[in-house]
């Protein structure tokens, strides 16, 4: 595991090895065990490495064995023994024993094609000296990032956002668009940065840059439902309790260091230490983190689950009222705004877990791939309304606020229902469900400023056609639609952006067997009504995991990491929020109608609207906007 950043000019100029260095250093918490770079002429590019895999060898960049082609990785390979083997049949050499020197002979015998055949994370850069041609490429689903801004003729890329900021010769303007997408949906959609500069490369995409070029972008992975003519219920479920132990076994012994787990008591994370517990000769070392708050502390159940499968536990219990303390360290580690309150609690535990272990599996993905969500039953359940009644639905989401906040509460979650019902597809559905914010509200919000005009009617619609301008070509089923949207948008740009800053800004590891190839394969398969089954989102892994568990773990609401961010807003945090949004400069920067904001802020006081998410959303971003560019 590694942080790695780069730059090429291609002809223009010689890289100074020292801004190579610099970029590099801001990393640090991503590697800090070793550090290596490699500058040639008007290349350059080096790496952090947080140990993991070959822990005496296996420093970077490594070389290949005639020393035309340069490797930086970030990631781990869990097929890397047995791809090794394949390749050295093939007559390839090797001086290490571990994955970084397996994807660069893989890169030279299959070129392209041995992305496919990686089964892990990753974000590489491959330098070929002779042709001067970069080569960069992200794994399949996005678990690992990679940022890069092609300028002036130059590219520049790294893991986070802060290696490209320490190049003072690049421009770094806020992308209006990208600010709408932050207040709409908690955080900048791929493949945008927060920067009109900057952008993310796409999962499962590779970018070339040739001397004398630009670069290119190509797509080399994309997942697609291929839903087969079904075995029964019963062999799914126990075709997916076989590839969950070979995801799990390969994910833990392809480590040379103490392999934990996060454990919260639901479904993915207890199916992970389950498995994990199953072919491990030695206790399972697994991390929650509980609250003293009941109605937020899921701990009871993960220590349940720990007790069962013989673990050696380890719970922190943290006040919810005073979490939001972190915020100014958390926002920093992310480098843009993100609005996901769940990463207090993902901070706090990655923290927990790094004080004793290097690496954890964690159940993110299962969710996407197995339909967990309550908003896919929600979409079953509209999806098989007439649309005449669908339509009549929007009406609902136009009543004006109650006068007792309760009834408000209730009502603003059934109107978010209730606006999407009557759109067409199941990716305008899922735009218009995974909103934060009511167009109503960013109407207000905008009005008068740079953002002005954006919330029309027919936004939604014209937002799905810029990612999906053909649904049907997704799927006819509108439920598949809809959760696709969520596997190929929200867990990347969302998801594991949350847990890869919060666990790397501690040097912890975090593996998600979830997204194995072999799971997402099955899973891409299986067809959408045995994954939700009778009402049951995850149907399979319940059902696979469930004897490995004590009774009622699997048969409870799915909760998740809930932060009291209503309450926040009501009390102390109150008060911090305010002053932040008058001292930060975000009020006169006009992406906001100051009135509107102050506003928002006596209504959710006074109780009259719930606004906690959106405050939260102004809050990172006030202290986004103080901190940026300046690493």
């Amino acid at each position: 595991m590694c942080g790695i950043a780069g730059q090429y000019a291609p002809g223009l100029e010689a890289i100074d090895p020292a801004s190579v260095t610099r970029q590099c250093d801001t990393i640090v918490h991503r590697g800090p065990d070793s550090q290596g770079s490699f500058v040639d002429r008007d290349f350059g590019f080096g790496m952090r490495r947080l140990s993991i895999i070959d822990l005496a060898g296996s420093d970077q960049p490594i070389f290949s064995d005639d020393g035309r082609h340069v490797i930086v990785f970030n990631g781990e390979i869990y097929n890397y023994r047995a791809l090794r083997a394949e390749l050295a049949a093939l007559g390839h050499r090797f001086s290490t024993n571990g994955d970084t020197e397996v994807i660069l002979a893989a890169w030279r015998q299959w070129a392209e094609m041995a992305w496919h055949r990686l089964d892990g994370m990753f974000a590489a850069a491959i330098w070929d000296r002779t042709s001067r041609r970069l080569t960069l490429a992200r794994d399949h689903v996005g678990i690992k990032p990679l940022y890069y801004t092609w300028q002036d003729g130059r590219l520049a890329f790294g893991s986070e956002l802060k290696t490209l900021l320490t190049l003072r010769h690049l421009r770094f303007d806020p992308d209006p668009r990208s600010v709408h997408d932050y207040f709409s949906f908690g955080h900048v959609r791929g493949p945008r940065s927060i920067y009109s500069q900057v952008a993310v490369l796409p999962p499962g995409h590779v970018l070339r840059l040739d001397a004398g070029g630009a670069p290119h972008v190509l797509e080399f992975w994309r997942p697609r439902y291929r839903s087969l003519d079904a075995p029964e219920a019963m062999d799914w479920i126990e075709e997916f309790r076989t590839a969950w132990l070979g995801a799990v076994r390969s994910q833990m012994v392809a480590a040379d260091v103490d392999v934990g787990a996060f454990l919260s008591g639901g479904v993915d994370s207890s199916a992970v230490v389950a498995a994990m517990a199953r072919q491990s000769d030695r206790p399972i070392r697994t991390f929650t983190i509980g609250f003293a708050e009941r109605a937020y502390d899921e701990s009871p159940y993960a220590e349940a689950v720990a007790r069962h499968l013989g673990c050696v536990h380890r719970t922190h219990r943290v006040d919810p009222q005073k979490a939001w303390r972190v915020l100014p360290q958390i926002q920093r580690a992310y480098d843009e705004p993100f609005a996901d309150p769940s990463a207090v609690p993902t901070w706090y535990l990655s923290e927990l877990a790094a004080s004793e272990v290097k690496v954890v599996l964690s159940g993110d993905g299962g969710d996407e791939l197995f339909f967990g969500y309550k908003r896919h039953l929600t979409e079953r359940r509209i999806g098989q309304l007439p649309a005449v009644v669908r339509r009549g639905m929007r009406g609902f989401a136009h009543l004006p606020p109650s006068s007792w906040s309760g009834l408000n509460r209730v009502m603003q979650r059934w109107q978010k229902t209730a606006r999407s019902a009557g759109l067409p597809t199941g990716v305008t559905r899922f735009f218009s469900k995974t909103q934060i914010t009511s167009p109503e509200l960013r109407r207000r919000l905008f009005t008068g400023t740079l953002l002005d005009g954006r919330d029309l009617d027919g936004a939604v619609l014209a937002l799905s056609a810029e990612y999906y301008p053909d649904p049907a070509s997704v799927s006819a089923d509108g439920l598949e639609q809809f959760a696709m949207a969520d596997l190929q948008l929200n867990l990347p740009s969302a998801m594991l952006t949350k847990v890869d800053r919060a666990s790397m800004a501690h040097s912890l590891e975090v593996r998600v067997p979830m997204l194995a190839q072999s799971i997402v394969s099955l899973a891409l398969a299986m067809p959408a009504d045995v994954k939700l089954r009778n009402g049951t989102g995850k149907y399979p892994v319940r059902a696979a995991v469930a004897p490995w568990l004590p009774d009622g773990i699997l048969d409870r609401r799915k909760q998740g990491f809930q932060m009291p961010v209503g309450e926040w807003f009501r009390g102390d945090l109150d008060g911090f929020a305010r002053e932040l949004w008058r001292e930060s400069g975000v009020a006169a920067a006009g992406y906001l109608n100051v009135a509107a904001v102050e506003a928002t802020f006596e209504e959710h006081r006074t109780g009259r609207r719930d606004h906690g998410r959106l405050l939260y959303a102004l809050s990172l971003f006030c202290l986004w906007w103080l901190g940026r560019n300046t690493y």
